[in-house]
């Protein structure tokens, strides 16, 4: 990894404080490679089923949140209506998402997983806690809590009280 330019024998303060440009730089590097393998696995799950990374997404928070209403979804996803329609649409028409009306309010739609999308979410989520679970072991609990502290550190202020659950004794 030297030869890309990153270096793994930080002093100590600089591994308190990652302040030069060359330092950023080397984080956003990180960034994008490790999200290009965080999404490695999923994205052949879904190329073959022809879906993309937006239906992952709505997979996801449709399963973090049963009932979520599709402007709860958009909310989430800080994507266009017209955009989550398409997915919506597909993954509704493919058996992976039900759609139903609101039960306090019946102008809004709520989404449901079907089993089936159940099982997808499952399949494409298993892959990236492999891969979570094999990173926060080897990184340690320091750098765990660490971890997810940056993250939530980059996400805008007002995001972050809106669509971040706080966590359960400093874990992610």
């Amino acid at each position: 990894m030297a030869e890309r330019g990153f270096s793994t024998n930080l002093s100590r303060s600089e591994q308190l404080l990652f302040l030069t440009d060359e330092q950023l730089r080397q984080g956003i590097e990180l960034m994008y490679f490790a999200y290009r393998s965080f999404t490695a696995d999923p994205d052949r799950i879904l190329a073959e089923r022809r879906y993309g990374r937006a239906h992952h997404r709505a997979i996801h928070f449709i399963n973090r949140n049963p009932g979520l209403t599709v402007n709860g979804l958009l909310e989430t996803l800080g994507v266009t209506k017209q955009s989550l329609n398409r997915v919506l649409r597909q993954l509704v028409e493919d058996g992976l998402v039900e759609s139903r009306v609101g039960a306090e309010d019946r102008r809004h739609r709520n989404l449901w997983l079907t089993e089936t999308g159940k099982a997808l979410e499952t399949e494409l989520s298993a892959a990236q806690r492999r891969r979570m679970r094999t990173a926060f072991s080897n990184a340690g609990p320091e750098a765990v809590i660490g971890f997810r502290k940056v993250l939530e550190e980059m996400i805008d202020a007002d995001l972050r009280g809106r669509l971040i659950p706080p966590s359960e004794g400093g874990r992610p």
